[in-house]
């Protein structure tokens, strides 16, 4: 806070040093709030003409006026007004200033400081600088000397910069505009006419590394193009989705090689000690273009590893992952190049324009987002609690109904606050663009209870959009859907933030211990699709049968492992037809962006049993995508996993097939009888 001060009665001195503005005291409105008197100080100025002519200027917050006990034997101290100031004559020596500041309500408080008066030149003068811990662009200054008064600062950015008042003892800082070397000029002042002046050269250089988002004010990216590739920096054209930062890379593939691209060398080695999987955001003109990305020895261009991706979006942004698992972690890795299309020559046209993003390091192929299912055992799920409230991951204390997953949230809200809560940071901001549903299930106490969900920008809470719902179940999941089609999707929401029963202070006591779990996102409150369950009430299954085959929606003849819910599909395989199935038709085409694995649980009568799923378009039958896997138990569930990660998402797909046993016909006996459940996508 001092310092806070000394900078105020710089800005006083400077104005006072280089015009002659007319200070007014006639606004008295802010006695009414008026702070408590605290951390005083006082800048000096002095005379260098051998007279010891000081002046003083105090300051301090929530103060009306000052009293000045200038510390040389004068008995009366001077009275000065806020904003004010006021000389006097000094002989040589040192002298303890004391400054007694009063509030407009009486109160006060003081401050004693040491003032040199001196008449020869100042000597053994040293400058004290150092970065500052916020910014790479911000220098803090301090120094000190013989038989000085006060310095004057000049920071060698600005030629016609007005010199900064500083004292021995206080420290200043300035912010550089870009990176540069810089000369810092410190005139140390006496009482004299001789001064000393004393250089100090530094260099503002930011490093460059990841992660890097091409956001950081006058740093440089200099990126070295190489064979037709071309990269620059520039405002984010579609600050949309998953990326709604200003600046981004710009890569244009122009004619040349066939491996054109680009290549930007970093400060120092990337370290993969721990971090192996490398993300970049990527907006693409078209689905299916190769993203290559390599990292380089800073000297020995043999010494690299590299990942090629395809997009899966055409004009949006997305998130790509390159899996370094197995990168030499031994070797040291400076560079970082980039190749779009490789082995395609460009053409320079918006086809060959791509732009990239926030390119990171990671510990897990997975990021917090959503879908939030607090099921992997790779990610943290760092909450952030508020108020008196405590959220943690823990095992699900009720596997039933809507809900028999393995881990969950937890909430035990706490005094003191009626607004206890807690939050937790996705990886990148929610995609609103078309999925303005929000919905979780919940596990209370009580019915009535109310949970307020809110989404928040990462670094501004002013910017959100919440709603409150209550809870009508009580010991018993419940799945909440939150309407946020009048959310502001120009705005970028990263915080999802939870409040049960906002108003109301909890005792951190069972009656205020809540459950939640599989926060999702839905383009409608309630609609047929992925994932299914099989548990919804005003949900219709019409399932299409089709070669002999019969499924509809059956209570769990097993509610045992890893399946404890009530509904489960049932499919029973008849004559005549080897392909007999049945499929459902969903409203909206699945959405693959969630992942592109598979999960489907099964109950087969026998060992071996395989289960083909297939995906199809809504009109054409020929555009689909299938995967089989065998059961590997009988008369218990199992999970299976299908790998989607072939799929071309440039496609739509509207059908979900089944088929048990394909290539044998089935008799529609207990031997041909099958049940599923829980069809999830996710990513491996």
């Amino acid at each position: 806070m001092k310092k806070n001060i000394f900078i105020y009665l710089g800005l006083l001195l400077m104005t006072m040093l280089s015009g002659c503005s007319k200070l007014k005291y006639d606004d008295v409105s802010f006695v009414g709030s008026a702070a408590n008197p605290s951390e005083l100080a006082a800048m000096f100025d002095i005379t260098q003409d051998n007279t010891g002519l000081v002046t003083i200027y105090p300051g301090g917050e929530g103060l009306a006026y000052y009293e000045v006990y200038f510390g040389d034997g004068t008995s009366t101290p001077a009275k000065v007004m806020a904003g004010g100031n006021v000389q006097h004559t000094y002989e040589e020596g040192v002298y303890n200033v004391k400054i007694v500041g009063t509030s407009t309500s009486g109160k006060s408080a003081e401050s004693t400081q040491q003032l040199t008066v001196s008449f020869k030149a100042p000597e053994n003068v040293e400058l004290t600088t150092s970065v500052d811990e916020a910014s790479p662009f911000k220098i803090n200054l301090s120094a000190k000397g013989d038989y000085e008064t006060l310095f004057r600062v000049y920071w060698g950015e600005d030629p016609n910069q007005v010199a900064v008042p500083l004292l021995e003892g206080s420290t200043i800082d300035h912010m550089y505009a870009s990176s540069g070397t810089y000369t810092i000029t410190v005139v140390a002042l006496s009482g004299g006419v001789a001064s000393t002046t004393v250089t100090k050269e530094i260099i503002i250089s930011v490093p460059v590394g990841l992660p890097l988002d091409f956001e950081t004010v006058g740093q440089t990216y200099t990126f070295n193009n190489f064979d037709g590739g071309d990269v620059s920096i520039l405002d984010n054209p579609n600050a949309s989705g998953i990326n709604t930062s200003s600046k981004v890379g710009k890569m244009v593939k122009n004619p040349g090689q066939t491996w054109g691209g680009s290549v930007i060398a970093l400060t120092s080695p990337i370290d993969f000690s721990a971090n192996k999987i490398m993300r970049m955001k990527v907006h693409s003109p078209r689905v299916g273009a190769k993203v290559l990305l390599k990292v380089e020895n800073l000297s020995n261009g043999a010494i690299n590893f590299e990942k090629e991706v395809l997009t899966t979006k055409a004009n949006q942004w997305e998130e790509l992952v390159f899996d370094y698992r197995t990168i030499d972690v031994t070797k040291s890795y400076s560079k970082v190049v980039l190749i779009f299309d490789n082995g395609t020559a460009g053409d320079g046209t918006s086809n060959f324009t791509f732009y990239f993003d926030e390119l990171k390091q990671s510990n897990s192929i997975e990021e917090v987002a959503l879908p939030l299912s607090f099921e992997s055992a790779a990610l943290a799920y760092d909450f952030t609690n508020f108020g008196g409230a405590n959220a943690s991951i823990v095992n699900n204390p009720d596997q039933s109904s809507i809900n028999i997953s393995n881990k969950v949230g937890k909430m035990v809200k706490g005094a003191p606050e009626v607004w206890a809560g807690s939050y937790i940071t996705l990886a990148n901001p929610i995609n609103f663009s078309t999925k303005k549903f929000v919905k979780i299930k919940v596990h209370s106490p009580r019915a009535g209870a109310k949970l307020l969900l809110k989404v928040e920008n990462l670094s501004d809470p002013g910017v959100f959009h919440q709603k409150e719902l209550s809870i009508s179940v009580a010991n018993g999941w419940e799945e909440l859907v939150y309407d946020f089609t009048d959310i502001n999707t120009s705005a970028s929401y990263q915080k999802v933030v939870l409040i049960f029963d906002l108003g109301t202070a909890g005792d951190g006591s069972a009656n205020y211990t809540y459950y939640y779990d599989d926060i999702t996102q839905s383009e409608k409150a309630n609609e047929l699709g992925v994932p299914m369950n099989f548990e919804s009430s005003t949900l219709s299954y019409n399932f299409i049968n089709f070669g002999g085959a019969g499924a509809s929606v059956v209570t769990n003849p097993s509610i045992t492992g890893i399946n404890k819910s009530n509904k489960v599909g049932k499919m029973v395989k008849g004559a005549p037809e080897v392909w007999a199935g049945s499929l459902l038709e969903l409203p909206s085409p699945i959405d693959f962006s969630e992942g592109k694995t598979f999960k489907v649980k099964v109950f087969s009568p026998r060992a071996g049993a395989k289960l083909l799923l297939k995906v199809e378009n809504k009109d054409n039958n020929n555009i689909f995508y299938e995967k089989e896997v065998a059961t590997t138990t009988s008369g218990a569930w199992e999970e299976l996993t299908f790998d989607y990660s072939g799929i071309n998402t440039s496609n739509s797909y509207h059908k979900l097939v089944m088929i048990f046993d394909l290539g044998t016909s089935g008799d529609g006996s207990a031997n041909y009888t099958y049940y599923f459940d829980d069809i999830i996508l996710t990513n491996p």
